[in-house]
Parts: C-alpha cells; structure tokens; sequence
C-alpha cells in the first residue's frame, strides 16, 4: 500500500505525488492534522478557518472520485507509523515542503523513520523551490524549466485503500482564539481557477499601477496569495495560465494592450520572486529566528511587549496611515506587500523594535502566512539582510502618496473620519481636531535619523562587507553579476536614494 501524504498542496491538479502514486496502484490519500502545529507561535485562528475550508474541499474531489481523504489527528510520526502496522506501507508520495522549523524537524524525524525501516518516501519538488541547491547561480534557469514542464491532470481514476479518517477538531479544541478575522472580501474561499480566472482577463488591467494602493490593491491583485500558500493551486498552474492569457486577447486595443501587458509580465515576475525567497530559508533555514547578516546583532533593538509594541499592534500609533492598514489586516488577513513593507519598517526603525517578535505578530495575521517569504522580507525591511539597500518608508508620505484623499484611512480609523483631507494625514498638527485619537508614538524623522546612523555605523565596517559577500553568494538575488554586486558593495550610493521618503 502507497500513503499520498498531502500537507500544503491541498488539490488535485498539477499533484505530481497524486499523479505518480495512482499510477503505482493502489492509495491511501492522508491529511494528518497536527495539534503540536497549532501550538507553535506563528500560526492561529485565522489559518486554521482556511485549513478546515480547504481540507473539506478537497474531501469533496475524493468523493467525487467514488473514494475519500482520510484525515488523521494527531503527530505525523505515530500516525504514519500506526499505519505501517495496519498496512503494508511500500512507499510514501509527497511534496518537499519547505516551511517553518516544527515542519523541518518533523520530516526530519520522519526520515530518519522511513530509512530504519526500508519505506520509500519520495518527496516531489513544488513551486520552483530546489532542495539541495548546489549554486544560486543556476536556480533562475531551474525555475523557469520546472514551471514550462508539463501540468499534472487530474488523475482519472482513483483506487483507494480504506481507512477510518478522524474529524477534523474545532478550533476551540485546539485552543485557537478569535483573533479579530471578518474578511470582507473572501477571495480564499473562491475557487482558485475562479480567482486567477479574473484577475487575468478583468480585474488585472490595472495590476502595475495599482497594487501599492491600499484600496485598488484590493481588487487589482490577483488575490491568490492565501491559496498558494496553501497549496490550493500550483505556482506553475498560475504562469502556465498567465504565459496562455497573453496570447488570446484578441479583444486588446489601443492602451489596453499595453496595460495589460505590463501587468502579465509584472505579474510572472512576481511569480518568480515568490519561489525565490521561499529559496532563501531552503538554503538558510536560521533566517526564521537569527539575523541573516550576524553584525546586526549588536543592533540592541527592543525584545519586550513594550508599550510601544502593544501601540504598534493594535494600530493606535498616532500615524493614521499605519493605523489604518493594521487595523485593516487585523479585520481582513490581507493587505498588499508595499503597506506589509511599511508596518515592519515602521516597527523595526522609527520604535526600534527587534524584527523577532513583531515577524510573528505578523505571521498571524497574515492569511497567506509563508515563512520563507515572510521572514525574508521582513528582515529585508528590517536591515538585517547584509545584502539589500536599506529603506525606511516615512508612513506620511506613504500615505500623501497612495491614500491622497484620506480614504482607506477613514474606512479603518474612524476617530478620524470627520478630519478634513488636508489634515487627515497629520492631525496632530490640528490637535482642536484630533478629538479621541492618539498623538503621534515617536518623533517620526528624528526616530528615522537616529536608526539609520545605527544601521550605517555596522553596515559600513569593513567585516560587514566580507560577510555580505559571503552572504550574497549563497541567497542573493542574480539579476546582476558577481562582479557588479561586489563593486556596488564598495560604492555607498548617496543617502537619500537608499531611502523611500
């Protein structure tokens, strides 16, 4: 008997463990729901809403198939080895995953298992991530082959070993608190065809010019972030759909067709990006909980829930732009990556604050929570990378620049909803206005200045730049050469271009 374990891959289409162990024989197609997971600090409320949504899903494709998922409660490793004593278990199919540590020191032990015992585990890779990477060098053109490679259809027939499946717990049972989750807009429960279906032929148009803002972005970002991270739909399904769409619009004129052009590349790009730093913690697992560039640990920033913290986490800061997308993502799970940037960078410079705690704060919140991504940008936005320019966003400008007329900021922070535009911004500077909201937290430009010093007087040593070096070989970006990377590491660009004001 064959186990197809499904973790974060929850679909059938373009499932190469699926395809290959239905081709092999009989299954056992296994969901094993792991309460220590749901214990470990960066996951809550909100993901597991998801999880029991696309668990029951993709129950129903079994069914349809004349067969069913079969859900196990408990750790994976006894599970698995419950099942090796009741079935003859000749080898396990799966996808390499790439997550959190719970997950790496589970298939770990795993592994260990399966070797003492002579079960044959074949991990498959998924969505561009290469495990064992030899050089980042080759990994751009490994990424671009494995997302032209075939799509896996669907299996047409499906025979099933049979099982008992556990009910999946409650949320309650697994002691997951409301954590404030009312999306308004609930695209992770579209289907995923539904969702890429529209954005690439209607709501995408504007996609260039639009996902910075935090109301348009809404709408004119393709939304599918919380499926691909769980696995929903495959990264190579969305490229290989997106790369199709670019040929069958017949219908495109005029600006149209550049428009959209520029939002179908822009698009693929991001694609790439996507798998691109999920590499990062592949190859570098410790960018989860240590600083990725080890000179920023004498940074000395603030660990403690501080009051400043607790401010920055209930979006009472005083900066009504950073308020208002906090609150946001607490409500909804989801706001787009350029108000993401500003929140940790606001966090990690104008408060000072250490990039561990507020990471996972975070994460969740985030329904679309992905570690690699996650903890890579979130060190990016911090300074702790050794590699990436730094930049501290000025949440005024932010604001002045992408909610002009003080829109999203009055959707979400309503103390501030009869402030006229010209104020709304900097009520402070009205304060017969303000009313009941909150001063401002910091010294915006002064807190700025102040971190950039600290962050400059480490980046400029001279064994900084060694080990960013050292660092850029191993997880850097290969737009640019090696060459040109490390003569740019000796040209410190002018100031005020390494900062987004």
């Amino acid at each position: 008997m064959n186990i197809v374990w499904f973790k974060r891959d929850l679909r059938m289409l373009d499932h190469a463990p699926l395809s290959d162990g239905c081709a092999s024989g009989k299954i056992l197609p296994l969901y094993i729901l792991e309460p220590s997971l749901w214990k470990q600090p960066d996951v809550s409320y909100r993901h597991f809403l998801y999880l029991q949504h696309y668990v029951s899903r993709l129950d129903d494709m079994f069914i349809k198939k004349g067969s069913k998922l079969v859900i196990k409660v408990g750790e994976a490793l006894p599970v698995l080895k419950s099942l090796a004593n009741r079935h003859n278990i000749k080898k396990i199919f799966s996808h390499y995953e790439t997550w959190n540590k719970f997950s790496k020191d589970r298939d770990a032990a795993i592994r260990k298992w399966t070797d003492e015992n002579s079960i044959d585990w074949l991990e498959y890779q998924q969505n561009g991530v290469v495990k064992n990477l030899d050089s980042r060098d080759r990994w751009s053109t490994l990424w671009h082959n494995y997302m032209r490679k075939r799509i896996y259809a669907v299996p047409g027939k499906i025979f099933c070993i049979p099982e008992d499946s556990d009910n999946l717990p409650s949320s309650q049972d697994l002691q997951l608190k409301f954590d404030g989750f009312e999306p308004n807009t609930n695209f992770g429960k579209i289907e995923p065809s539904i969702v890429l279906k529209s954005f690439l032929s209607e709501r995408g148009e504007n996609y260039q010019r639009e996902m910075s803002g935090p109301l348009l972005s809404v709408e004119s970002c393709s939304r599918l972030s919380t499926h691909i991270a769980f696995g929903t739909i495959s990264i190579r399904t969305i490229f290989q759909r997106t790369q199709e769409q670019t040929k069958k619009r017949p219908d495109l004129v005029g600006d149209k067709i550049k428009k959209w052009q520029a939002s179908y590349n822009s698009f693929q790009k991001r694609l790439r990006w996507h798998c691109h730093f999920i590499q990062k913690l592949e190859d570098l697992k410790s960018i989860e909980w240590k600083n990725i560039h080890p000179i920023y640990d004498k940074l000395e920033r603030e660990t403690a829930h501080s009051k400043n913290f607790e401010r920055w986490k209930r979006g009472e800061t005083g900066f009504p732009f950073v308020d208002a997308c906090m609150r946001s993502l607490i409500s909804t799970g989801w706001i787009n990556f350029r108000m993401r940037a500003m929140l940790v960078s606001f966090a990690s410079y104008n408060l000072w604050l250490d990039w561990r705690p507020t990471s996972l704060y975070l994460a969740r919140l985030f329904s679309d929570y992905e570690p690699g991504i996650h903890y890579s940008q979130v060190q990016m936005q911090s300074g702790t990378t050794g590699i990436n320019t730094i930049r501290i966003y000025n949440p005024i400008k932010q604001g002045l620049e992408h909610d002009p007329q003080g829109k999203f900021i009055k959707t979400w922070v309503p103390e501030l909803k009869h402030m006229p535009v010209a104020n709304v911004h900097t009520p402070w500077k009205t304060p017969e206005l303000l009313g009941k909201y909150y001063s401002p937290i910091v010294d915006e430009k002064l807190s700025r200045e102040i971190a950039s010093t600290r962050i400059y007087l480490l980046k400029n040593l001279k064994t900084a730049r060694s080990q960013s070096e050292a660092i850029w070989k191993k997880i850097g970006s290969r737009r640019t050469s090696e060459n040109d990377y490390l003569k740019s590491r000796n040209r410190r660009p002018k100031l005020q271009k390494e900062f987004e004001f």
